[in-house]
């Protein structure tokens, strides 16, 4: 194998299949990429069971050669040594040359490396890369907003798999994504072109590093079977293994019929609430909001630190006078991902799930769980 390559096109595709790399992977193969160089271009697979990357580098695009002097192959060559090394190099192209399916001579005209731990492909795991099941296609914009409005609310322990998932729900035309940790949940809808149904649990994680992976993208191809998600796009493939079971949020446990209602400047009660969050320093950053047709107010109490308040002046509010605490860490990643200019809280009594939202924009809704008031 040996080719000569664009180091920006080859750099892309290492960090891309690079996202499928675990640290420490309790089958050593998988912390190699695997790179087979064929008639189509090169392309560059890395795995760690759960997800699966294979990102792709064209011979030539737009009229650019990309890929020059090349002889087909395949090799193994460890991941993170490989990215390091192309990350580092300062010249514009890599060449590449396989010896003996051991040795790996990679050069940028300036800097001349030997590798001599590859391995054989044929020694790389089978994975099941291709597309079957229910497809999709998808804008990548709605794509990479489902999950940066969902992703964040997703459970990070263990102990409840399901709930590190974005469980994806498609039935009559829309597609909603949900994610919780039982304190707090996120949903997001969007339209799309197509009466399939279907509703998948895929984790987090891979959803995060797939809409990181398909910015500046026109198009995503969504395949999802009984057993994995793949996402197609610029000749990419992407293959997230699915986590079992039914997803533990129900249509009644989100409201939408409310007693109170709060219109503020998003970023006004954002710098409020992180200010005075400092004097928090429990775990929960506990935080007050006290709300009436004349005065809106952040407050802490901290038996620590002290206490402090600080008065919001950007507001509408419609209700009897109420108070009610909350992580102010929970709200502020709920307004943050809205991006939006003002934001509406809904309430419908003190300790009841509160529901943050877009007066803009009635698809995403960030329900968050009240605390006791101090």
């Amino acid at each position: 194998m040996r080719l000569t390559i664009e180091r920006e096109y080859f750099l892309k595709a290492l960090t891309n299949s690079g996202h499928a790399i675990a640290p420490k992977n309790p089958i050593p193969v998988l912390s190699s990429f695997k790179l087979d160089l064929n008639e189509r271009g090169l392309e560059v697979t890395g795995s760690n069971s759960e997800i699966t990357v294979r990102s792709f580098v064209p011979y030539s695009k737009n009229g650019k050669t990309i890929i020059s002097n090349a002889v087909p192959g395949s090799i193994l060559i460890e991941a993170n040594i490989l990215t390091n090394l192309i990350r580092g190099l300062g010249g514009t192209t890599i060449n590449l040359d396989i010896i003996d399916n051991a040795i790996a001579n990679i050069s940028d005209g300036h800097t001349s490396i030997k590798l001599t731990n590859c391995a054989r492909a044929e020694e790389y795991s089978d994975i099941d890369l291709e597309p079957n099941g229910i497809e999709l296609e998808l804008p990548a914009e709605d794509l990479i907003e489902l999950v940066s409005q969902t992703a964040y609310a997703a459970s990070t322990k263990e102990q409840r798999p399901v709930m590190t998932a974005i469980n994806l729900r498609a039935q009559d035309g829309v597609l909603k994504a949900t994610t919780t940790d039982s304190a707090r949940l996120a949903r997001k809808a969007i339209n799309i072109d197509s009466d399939v149904r279907f509703s998948t649990n895929i984790p987090a994680k891979s959803m995060v590093d797939v809409s990181k992976m398909i910015e500046g993208c026109d198009k995503v191809q969504m395949f999802v079977s009984s057993n994995k998600a793949l996402f197609l796009f610029d000749g990419n493939v992407v293959s997230a293994r699915l986590i079992p079971g039914d997803y533990v949020v129900s249509e009644s446990a989100i409201p939408y019929a409310f007693n109170y209602q709060l219109q503020v400047n998003s970023n006004e009660l954002l710098e409020a609430m992180s200010r005075i969050s400092i004097l928090s320093m429990d775990r929960e950053s506990v935080v007050k909001l006290s709300m009436s047709e004349e005065n809106v107010e952040v407050s802490v109490k901290s038996d620590r630190n002290g206490s402090g308040n600080e008065p919001i002046l950007t507001f509408q509010y419609e209700g009897e006078p109420l108070s009610i605490s909350f992580n102010s860490r929970f709200v502020i990643e709920a307004i943050r991902v809205l991006k939006a200019e003002d934001v509406v809280i809904c309430f419908q009594a003190e300790r009841r799930p509160f529901v943050v939202k877009s007066p803009k924009d009635e698809s995403a809704i960030e329900l968050i769980t009240p605390m006791r008031n101090y």
